[in-house]
């Protein structure tokens, strides 16, 4: 079965994106332009009616949200390791993946896009000031687990879907007027991951800067 990724550069699509070049795995990436709209295509919006990306295309399934890519993903290509494939060790990855997705990736989303939670020009300022510095508490949490991490990678042994979405937060943060060289053992992580042969391939297809961080005017 063939596979195809629709993905978005520099969004969370870079997760699986990057997963499947670690995993070299044969498969199809199509981009999409956020900015133009392109995820607004009646021919987008027939396979994924929200939207969205990622979207992964697996033979005739089409798979949406992030966390059912990448489990799918693993149980595809279980030899690539993309997550510690047993034990305690699976859960842990799994729980903190959880968490990264159901917290830190829709507390950046208010930050980015807090349109999204009020039509309120000032409402809009307040959400995303509050954001800022609950994001930065999060990329703390983050630069904790990194720091204190016993094994090569954040996921395990091999690295896989936790170093890839830490390098997206990391560099997300850059929007949000966070430094990511004050977060020093996840920066090293995210150059780490990115100068990996297979992430490097994804860096450039997608054309992006790993540090983006500009102060966040008054």
């Amino acid at each position: 079965m063939s596979l195809k990724l629709y993905y978005a550069p520099g969004a969370c699509s870079f997760v699986p994106h990057a997963l499947l070049e670690l995993a070299g795995a044969t498969f199809e990436p199509v981009g999409v332009k956020l900015h133009k709209g392109e995820q607004q295509s009646a021919e987008y919006l027939a396979m994924n009616p929200r939207g969205q990306v990622p979207v992964l295309v697996d033979g005739g399934d089409v798979i949406t949200q992030i966390v059912a890519i990448v489990l799918h993903l693993d149980r595809r290509l279980p030899e690539a390791g993309l997550l510690p494939q047993a034990g305690l060790a699976r859960t842990r990855v799994i729980e903190t993946f959880v968490w990264m997705n159901n917290t830190v990736h829709p507390t950046f989303t208010h930050v980015f896009m807090p349109q999204k939670f009020t039509d309120h020009p000032e409402a809009q300022a307040a959400v995303k000031a509050y954001n800022v510095g609950k994001y930065r508490e999060l990329l703390g949490e983050i630069e904790a687990m990194v720091a204190k991490k016993t094994t090569p990678w954040l996921t395990g042994a091999n690295p896989g879907v936790l170093d890839a979405y830490a390098l997206t937060f990391l560099r997300w943060g850059g929007f949000a007027g966070i430094d990511p060289t004050t977060l020093p053992a996840t920066w090293a992580l995210a150059q780490a991951f990115a100068a990996l042969p297979a992430v490097a391939r994804v860096v450039e297809r997608e054309k992006l800067q790993l540090n983006v961080y500009k102060p966040l005017s008054a």
